[in-house]
């Protein structure tokens, strides 16, 4: 077993049927290809490397790359918009109808809409929890020392760069991803704001490139992610009880069939939230009443691995264990 506790990822290997082979090999054909084809820096001695990175230092800029004050607006809004939409009566709801409703339940709703740019969907997850504060679910997710601890799929979690004046900060993530896939890395930039008046925490998160980041052959880039996260507490942020709502993208670029991602992320994506909730649950002395908040046992209907059997279901289904966020 490795150092990130994934059995998984023991020496030996699993033993991994012949559809998982031709995955590995086609991940990995297609990774070298798609990563030459970006760049073409792959197979450049060293000193190459560093003046390209070296160049794109130069271009790095804050006040390009910073999370700005509106975009904490706009995700206020949203939230505000969504809420009065979710708790009216169901007769009265008018969400987009390019939304599609993934999960209903009382304290926990996902919906998914495709992306205008490609065959992927973005995520919109709204939830309740009424055991932790506000502040311990916030600060679960901005601690990336805690997080190496609750997340065992973490493989690097680093702190790259800050600026003083927004309060951004370039953080560098790479996660294990089912065997025999690649892990995956991620650069974004994130920032998070509090509004003790309006009892909202914002966290916004978003792919950059940075020069202390630059690609490695172990791992795929993530280059098309972004995360928002509001929080609004029911009473104060030391107090328990809150709702949230996170709206997401993310091209983890595999080799599965689209629709199979779309499963993997709908499925993993409120056992994720659960593991984040024990964490913050996990961080601090707070107690309440535990309802109905939690996700755990939500099931989404299985289109991608229905047909599998044996080793190939196991090998996908395995990937709904790997979705997160940063």
């Amino acid at each position: 077993m490795d150092g990130n506790g994934d059995d998984s990822y023991e020496a030996g290997r699993p033993r991994v049927s012949r559809r998982g082979k031709a995955l590995w090999i086609q991940e990995h054909s297609q990774g070298r290809r798609d990563r030459g084809r970006r760049d073409g820096l792959w197979g450049l001695e060293r000193k190459g490397r560093s003046l390209a990175a070296a160049i794109v230092g130069l271009m790095f800029s804050w006040e390009e790359q910073q999370v700005k004050d509106a975009e904490f607006d706009t995700c206020v809004a949203e939230f505000s918009s969504l809420d009065q939409q979710v708790f009216q009566p169901t007769a009265a709801r008018s969400l987009a109808p390019s939304w599609e409703t993934v999960i209903s339940k009382p304290s926990f709703k996902l919906w998914r809409r495709p992306l205008e740019t490609g065959p992927l969907y973005q995520y919109r997850v709204f939830g309740t929890y009424t055991d932790i504060t506000p502040r311990q679910f916030l600060n679960v997710q901005i601690d990336t020392d805690y997080r190496k601890r609750w997340d065992e799929l973490v493989i690097k979690l680093d702190i790259l760069d800050r600026d003083l004046t927004s309060g951004s900060e370039v953080v560098h993530w790479v996660t294990q991803f089912p065997y025999p896939m690649y892990a995956r890395d991620y650069v974004y930039v994130r920032r998070w704001h509090t509004d003790s008046t309006k009892k909202v925490m914002v966290l916004v998160s978003r792919s950059v490139e940075h020069p202390s980041a630059p690609e490695h052959p172990k791992y795929v880039r993530v280059r098309s992610y972004e995360s928002h996260m509001v929080i609004r507490a029911h009473h104060s942020f030391d107090e328990i009880g809150f709702d949230y709502l996170l709206t997401y993208t993310d091209d983890p670029q595999t080799v599965f069939p689209h629709y199979c991602i779309s499963w993997m992320v709908s499925s993993g994506m409120p056992d994720f939230l659960e593991k984040l909730h024990r964490a913050a649950r996990d961080s601090g002395q707070a107690t309440g009443r535990l309802g109905a908040a939690g996700a755990t046992g939500l099931e989404v209907e299985d289109p991608c691995v229905s047909g599998a059997r044996g080793e190939d279901h196991e090998q996908l289904s395995q990937g709904t264990r790997h979705i997160g966020y940063a």
